[in-house]
């Protein structure tokens, strides 16, 4: 069967047909990104805003166009953080739902945070580990014991928001930097879980985190720099990325190699979930995964039609 799966993230829409085979294999046909950004300027109000919600449904549409060549049996649209907090959220999917056809389904904290597990773990050999997806408007954590999935939780901070609401798009100011990195290390203390464990890698999902990969790649003059499953850095080389980047004006992030331009106003903002979390759990490692929630889904859809 072909599975078209529609994924609107807090600071994209991604579109991906797959080809699903008997035997539990699967392959990817087409893929599209857009860099929407749903989450742009709701504020504290949680409202999405006019102009975001106009270009995420164009980009739909557009996403429509593409799968229909694919004659695709079956379409799983999934919405996140953002969708998930904003007000006006019913007005939202009835706009999309009559321009488009599409319903989405909007997942909870901890229905992302399942697929995130099932996605890294289908396709990554993880025993011990903590897992980070970082999106626009949330970051999902979840601790992974003898690679089983231990707790799990949906945090209410990511790169589009930090970046708005700290200030950290253009220049970044000693004080805004200091507020947003006490703002997160808040949230994850509270986590006695997260707190208890140590020495583990990290695994990443998530924009941020994929740029933080190829800007890598791309100083150590690797090939393939887009092709970035499996791989890993260390924790030291990571912080001194970010030590670099926060010293950066915007103009200047924006040239860098492996970082597309349109998020050099929330790529600080963006690492600073992961900056954390390696201190807190004395990561010595992290561990790039292309696979997540759209994974996960896929794993979902063949064990239920298998």
């Amino acid at each position: 069967m072909r599975l078209a799966i529609v994924d609107l993230g807090s600071n994209s829409a991604r579109m991906v047909v797959e080809e699903l085979n008997a035997d539990g294999t699967y392959k990817e046909l087409i893929r599209r990104k857009q860099d929407t950004r749903i989450a742009q300027n709701m504020g504290e109000e949680k409202i999405l805003k006019p102009e975001p919600i106009a270009r995420t449904i164009a980009a739909l549409k557009d996403f429509q166009a593409v799968y229909a060549d694919y004659h695709v049996d079956e379409v799983r649209a999934i919405t996140t953080a953002a969708v998930r907090e904003a007000k006006n959220q019913a007005n939202f999917l009835a706009a999309v739902a009559a321009q488009t056809g599409l319903q989405f389904q909007v997942l909870t904290g901890d229905e992302e945070a399942y697929y995130d597990y099932l996605g890294v773990t289908s396709t990554l050999a993880v025993h011990d580990a903590v897992i980070l997806d970082t999106g626009g408007a949330s970051v999902e954590v979840i601790a992974v014991r003898d690679g089983k999935n231990l707790a799990q939780v949906s945090l209410p901070f990511g790169a589009v928001n930090l970046s708005e609401r700290f200030e950290l798009a253009d220049d970044i100011h000693a004080k805004n930097l200091l507020a947003a990195n006490q703002h997160v290390r808040d949230l994850y203390e509270s986590l006695d879980w997260l707190v208890s464990l140590q020495q583990v890698p990290v695994v990443l999902l998530g924009g941020a985190n994929r740029s933080l990969a190829k800007m890598n790649r791309s100083a150590t003059h690797e090939v393939n720099t887009d092709q970035i499953h499996g791989y890993e850095m260390s924790a030291h080389t990571i912080t001194n990325l970010f030590a670099e980047l926060i010293r950066l004006p915007r103009h200047e992030r924006e040239k860098l190699a492996g970082l597309d331009s349109n998020r050099a106003d929330i790529i600080v903002s963006g690492l600073l979930p992961l900056v954390n979390l390696i201190e807190i759990v004395a990561a010595p490692t992290v561990i790039f995964s292309e696979s997540g929630v759209r994974e996960g889904l896929i794993a979902e859809v063949l064990a239920t039609h298998g």
